[in-house]
């Protein structure tokens, strides 16, 4: 999924992304021939957590079109998108940019936790991934996947596994099993080659079904 915010963000990249290809290649037999087919393309990280976290919220259950709809309605309603503006937001305006009552509960409680300091920003490069995951799920509207994609697409961390990602089981069972169906235990066996690097692979394991690289 991607969402745009009008404003351009120059995107980082992960510092790894050579070494981990490198290994992936050395490693695994699918990813060696799969790595060259997509160039240049990286794993690109842009905006702040915050942002990242609520896009996230948006666009859950709803087409990416809608979602991107919704959420350029929302953005307006703010000169910036911070935990604070959220907060002085009023709810029939959130409302009437396409945002659910269930939607509007989870954005007021992600910026609360965000403005209160509930959530440890700064810690969070010293943290580790389990440790992050279980501090974002205590955020209503957030589950593991969400966490997982925001490691993934956030933190740029380098051995994420989201089991729980439909695209990713789809793209081992094309891949490793020639389309047959794709348990979770399957996947991980097939995943013990990634690590450390089970972002790489995933995100080139998502190449192999859309060419067209994802932002968040």
């Amino acid at each position: 999924m991607t969402l745009r915010s009008s404003l351009e963000v120059i995107p980082v990249t992960p510092a790894y992304w050579a070494e981990a290809c490198a290994h992936l290649a050395k490693k695994d037999r699918v990813m060696k021939n799969l790595i060259p087919q997509f160039g240049d393309a990286i794993l690109e990280t842009r905006g702040d957590a915050f942002v990242t976290l609520a896009r996230s919220i948006v666009g859950q259950q709803i087409s990416v079109k809608a979602a991107q709809s919704v959420w350029d309605r929302f953005a307006a309603l703010s000169k910036r998108m911070t935990p604070g503006a959220v907060l002085k937001l009023k709810v029939d305006d959130m409302r009437a940019a396409g945002l659910s009552a269930r939607k509007v509960e989870y954005l007021v409680d992600l910026a609360l936790h965000f403005s209160s300091g509930k959530v440890q920003v700064q810690a969070w490069q010293e943290m580790d991934d389990e440790a992050i995951v279980d501090e974002l799920v205590a955020i209503r509207g957030i589950g593991r996947w969400t966490a997982e994609m925001f490691l993934i697409f956030h933190l740029l961390r380098p051995n994420v596994l989201p089991l729980d990602d439909v695209g990713l089981i789809n793209g081992i069972s094309r891949n490793y099993f020639s389309g047959e169906p794709v348990s979770r235990n399957d996947a991980r066996e097939v995943a013990q080659a990634w690590s450390p690097y089970s972002t790489v692979a995933t995100w080139y394991i998502w190449r192999s079904l859309d060419p067209v690289p994802v932002a968040y």
